[in-house]
């Protein structure tokens, strides 16, 4: 028992899945090998049920079906089961179709239909186009900034691969679920947080195909108790890959707020970043330039390790905003790795006035209008 709860372990998981059964092809989910990525953690369980891509859209019966057995075991309080059609589904799965490529809506064109999220205002996107630019630091902190600024703020680590917001946020421990069903995010300094990272281990890899991290990304979305929020800041991964598209194409993202360091290789990717959320018709609220500049602590002198105001001219060349910079500084690093963020632990320093400054530009943009109509996604 863990906290007087039935610990749930793989074997009963198994054991229960073992108990349903895909008729078409005559034995178990177990027996047939179609399932994968099993993970559990806390009485949370997750994991893949792969299938012939050609019979995926008619198969969400058993998926429920899988949900329901593991469900019913004791100590178990979510479960998160994805079909995933791939190569290899089984003996007699066919190869693969080739993913379809999404593209912008045509006026007039078939469109996705992107359901808002309860209680929440506006959702925001942080992202960039490559990692180590300081993204999630700067995600945190605008969040924070956004909280200090009076609003009810939410903060969504959408990067499954390597969660970092429970070590930022000083948040440990698993999330309760009220219902079996849904889950209340973790709170700390006033922000709502929900991340994979608090139902697994810090080191434990997440070894899942694209179709799994939508899935997660989707639920930890809608199956969490937000409750009322003014804003939900999304700390995305880096890249245009899975979790990009899919806030693309089921969230209707009031904008994006890119964030890069000022050389020139990180520039360009940037660049693609920014291009990928217009392609989606996704705004894109501004650039933030991190680790603008150095200054000793020791003699005051003035650095610029990575070159200076790049992100500044990048935006005026691609006609977006320019929301500031942030030196690179060891109390900014410093904090984020403690737990404690610039913006909490030392508000009057001037990082956390840049940062709430930022916060203050982009909460402007939202209320203004700024950001056009949520983007349509149709996919050919």
């Amino acid at each position: 028992m863990a906290n007087g709860r039935a610990m749930v372990t793989e074997a009963a998981v198994r054991a229960a899945l073992s108990t349903v059964r895909d008729e078409e092809r005559g034995g178990d989910l177990i027996g047939l090998g179609m399932i994968s990525g099993l993970t559990l953690r806390d009485g949370h369980v997750l994991f893949s049920i792969e299938v012939d891509p050609q019979r995926g859209p008619a198969l969400e019966p058993l998926r429920q079906a899988a949900e329901k057995a593991v469900s019913a075991i004791p100590g178990v309080l979510s479960v998160t089961a994805v079909l995933t059609a791939h190569r290899g589904a089984g003996p007699s799965a066919p190869a693969a179709a080739p993913a379809a490529a999404p593209r912008a809506a045509a006026p007039g064109g078939a469109q996705s239909r992107k359901l808002p999220v309860a209680g929440i205002g506006s959702i925001i996107a942080v992202a960039s186009g490559k990692g180590g630019v300081g993204k999630s630091t700067t995600a945190v902190n605008l969040a924070l900034g956004l909280v200090a600024n009076g609003l009810k703020v939410g903060l969504l680590d959408a990067d499954i691969y390597g969660p970092s917001m429970p070590r930022m946020t000083g948040i440990t421990g698993k999330p309760n679920s009220p219902d079996g069903k849904s889950l209340d995010p973790k709170e700390n300094y006033g922000l709502k947080v929900m991340s994979i990272g608090f139902l697994i281990d810090e080191e434990t890899p997440m070894i899942w195909r694209g179709p799994m991290v939508q899935s997660a990304l989707s639920q930890m979305l809608r199956d969490v108790n937000w409750g009322q929020l003014d804003v939900l800041v999304v700390d995305m991964p880096p890249g245009t890959g899975d979790a990009q598209l899919t806030m693309a194409q089921q969230v209707p993202l009031a904008g994006a707020v890119i964030v890069s360091t000022p050389q020139d290789i990180a520039l360009l990717d940037a660049r693609k970043g920014l291009n990928m959320f217009r392609k989606v018709d996704v705004p894109v609220l501004g650039i933030i330039e991190n680790m603008s500049y150095f200054c000793c602590p020791n003699c005051g002198h003035r650095t610029d390790i990575f070159s200076h105001g790049g992100a500044r001219a990048e935006a005026e060349k691609l006609g977006c905003d320019f929301l500031g910079e942030i030196p690179l500084d060891i109390a900014i690093r410093e904090t984020s790795d403690s737990g404690q963020p610039i913006v909490v632990s030392a508000p009057d320093s001037p990082h956390a006035e840049a940062y709430r400054g930022i916060a203050a530009r982009v909460w402007a943009k939202l209320r203004s209008g700024a950001a056009p109509a949520a983007p349509r996604i149709v996919i050919e």
